[in-house]
């Protein structure tokens, strides 16, 4: 399995965001339009909303029309294990965790599972790493 900072490297890596949303000051809002802005094909999960910047947002994963490389998570952690559980029965195993969409029961569900994952860095600055 490829280091999930590495997958940003990759040609026509694309990028779910779950979580992304509007509101300018909220981290959802924040990387999603700094990873558009580096040129990601990304994918807006946000059950409450139909847009996100103007781009059709998803309900849930299970409707993205493709498997997105990475799922990155922007969520508060019940919310995050809550969407885990959607990605390891649809077999999405590459995932990015947040800072503050982790807590314990997040991190042992995903060691638990073997998801390949990161936790506890933030996509934005390892994407300006990797560009």
């Amino acid at each position: 399995m490829k280091d999930i900072a590495e997958l940003l490297k990759e040609p026509g890596v694309s990028i779910a965001v779950v979580g992304a949303n509007d509101h300018p000051e909220k981290y959802g809002s924040v990387i999603y339009r700094d990873l558009k802005r580096k040129g990601f094909k990304l994918f807006p999960v946000n059950p409450t909303r139909p847009t996100v910047d103007g781009d059709q947002a998803y309900k849930n994963i299970s409707d993205i029309p493709e498997t997105p490389t990475i799922i990155n998570f922007v969520t508060p952690p019940a919310a995050t294990l809550k969407v885990l559980k959607e990605c390891l029965a649809k077999g999405f195993m590459n995932v990015w965790i947040q800072p503050g969409a982790e807590d314990p029961d997040v991190l042992r569900f995903v060691q638990e599972n073997h998801f390949n994952y990161l936790a506890n860095a933030c996509i934005m600055v390892e994407s300006r790493l990797k560009n």
